[in-house]
């Protein structure tokens, strides 16, 4: 069997009064973890839903996220994650687009989820903690893992690259399995270690990295339901935790913490960075203060998300996104897909177990990202003489803000439906906490009128609230190009906001 869940089953035969998962106060033992995902089976089975069925789980960061998600895979579903914040039109997206026949949904955001199952003729079950648990007590547990082969889907995980509407990438059992492997090996994780887990859940780089990596080894996962710096470094003194991956806003906020000086962070052994390039100053200032080592690495949701790191055995090179992980290829090439010389910039091609299958029932969308074997990235780097890689341009239109994929394409479509908007541009401003701010320009039709504070609300209501541009500004004509393409790289904030990603 090839089940990623046969890596709760194992270690819950192996060390079942080990520590699963810690929330606050709260402390769950392999054993109950995976007896409560043996009742989530039973109950998908009770609605009827059964092997290759998408379920979706729209849950924080808290310990029904594990119970759900091992639950699902354990009845051989597919794992449909959803950031919990989206609102109701991206609920509905979700779910109709995978068809999923039911959504786990956190009871603070009921009425969002709800309200987009019920337009996309899905069946929500409400997780509030508590009646959760009663109502899993209630139904028969369906123990055996439904036997699965490595080329199964495990996971639909919704990315939308720069343009267009959000495509599922269908991640496999052996995807996920091996991408799991290599982040064990990388961080050095056994049954004694303790993850911290400040990385979404929903997301690929703390599913697979602080979640399964934990569960395949019987390790603890320490929960933080939402990011803040000094909670980190408290949980961190608290439970003795000896490795901590996160994006680079993360490792700021905690290196400029006020109080950072007065926790005991002496367990704390190995980290990893991605989502984003971390500042070298950050890195060193980093493991100076915590006395730890800093790995940064690269990957995709569409890679498992694992693709290249820095090694904790080999040398480490600042700025480097280091070298491809085991069963791993991955190269530099031009427009025309010849490799370039060393040192010089292209296009980062991808190859191997960590690949996804396709794009969730998107052929033409599968055909153009991976051509000849090899996943096309999108993403701009060069590799040195050693073998290591450097990004030198994310997607060129991607906004990270806060370590969350904000999508251009995606805000302007809902710009465009207020009635006064003639042309909208959504681009990046450099912030210096969240790494990078979502801004506006927009152009008005003849004879309309808006304010800002009305664009910004307009927006808020329809998208997730990291999503909605904090800065917006109105512009007569929005800078084109020859063929009418609105040019984002000229286009300037106003005095008083910050340069524009790209822009001095």
């Amino acid at each position: 069997m090839d089940n990623l869940a046969d890596n709760l089953a194992t270690t819950a035969e192996r060390h079942g009064d080990h520590i699963a998962l810690k929330l606050d106060e709260t402390e769950i033992p392999y054993a109950a973890l995976d007896a409560a995902s043996a009742r989530v089976a039973g109950l998908l089975r009770l609605r009827g839903i059964g092997a290759g069925a998408r379920v979706g789980i729209m849950l924080p960061n808290v310990p029904q996220f594990a119970v759900a998600y091992y639950g699902v895979l354990r009845a051989g579903a597919v794992v449909v994650p959803m950031n919990p914040l989206l609102k109701a039109r991206e609920v509905e997206f979700y779910l109709a687009d995978s068809e999923a026949r039911l959504v786990f949904a956190w009871h603070e955001f009921a009425a969002a989820a709800e309200a987009g199952a019920t337009a996309a003729g899905a069946e929500t079950v409400g997780v509030t903690p508590g009646p959760f648990e009663r109502l899993l007590a209630s139904v028969e547990p369906k123990a055996e893992v439904v036997g699965m082969e490595g080329d199964d889907t495990a996971v639909i995980l919704y990315t939308s690259g720069t343009t267009g509407k959000p495509k599922g990438a269908e991640l496999t059992h052996a995807n996920l399995g091996l991408n799991v492997e290599a982040a064990v090996d990388l961080l050095g994780l056994d049954a004694h270690s303790v993850v911290l887990g400040v990385l979404p859940l929903f997301h690929a780089f703390g599913q697979t990295c602080a979640m399964n990596a934990a569960v395949a080894v019987g390790a603890t996962l320490s929960l933080i339901s939402r990011f803040n710096a000094s909670k980190a470094l408290e949980i961190i003194e608290r439970d003795r935790v000896t490795a901590f991956e996160g994006v680079p806003t993360m490792y700021v906020a905690m290196l400029h913490a006020p109080d950072s000086e007065t926790y005991d962070t002496s367990s704390l052994r190995v980290c990893m960075s991605g989502g984003a390039a971390m500042p070298i100053e950050v890195m060193h200032g980093f493991e100076q203060r915590f006395g730890c080592t800093v790995l940064e690495g690269y990957g995709l949701s569409e890679t498992s998300p694992m693709a290249s790191f820095n090694h904790p055995d080999r040398e480490r090179k600042p700025g480097s996104i280091g070298t491809p992980v085991t069963g791993v290829e991955m190269k530099v090439v031009d427009d025309n897909g010849n490799d370039v010389p060393q040192g010089e910039s292209g296009e980062i091609l991808i190859r191997g177990h960590n690949v996804m299958k396709g794009y969730w029932r998107r052929p033409e969308a599968t055909a153009e990202a991976i051509r000849d074997g090899w996943f096309h990235s999108g993403d701009i780097g060069r590799v040195d003489e050693d073998g290591y890689f450097f990004i030198v341009d994310r997607k060129k239109e991607l906004i990270i803000r806060g370590g969350y994929n904000v999508y251009p394409r995606e805000i302007e479509e809902v710009i465009y439906e207020h009635p006064a908007v003639r042309e909208a541009a959504v681009i990046g401003i450099p912030h210096p906490e969240l790494g990078e701010e979502v801004g506006a320009a927009i152009a008005l039709k003849p004879g309309t009128t808006a304010t800002e504070a009305e664009i910004r609300d307009h927006v808020k209501s329809n998208v997730a609230a990291y999503k909605y541009p904090r800065h917006v500004w109105f512009m007569d004509e929005l800078p084109k190009g020859a063929t009418g393409k609105i040019l984002k790289r000229e286009i300037k904030p106003p005095v008083g906001v910050p340069a524009a990603k790209g822009v001095s």
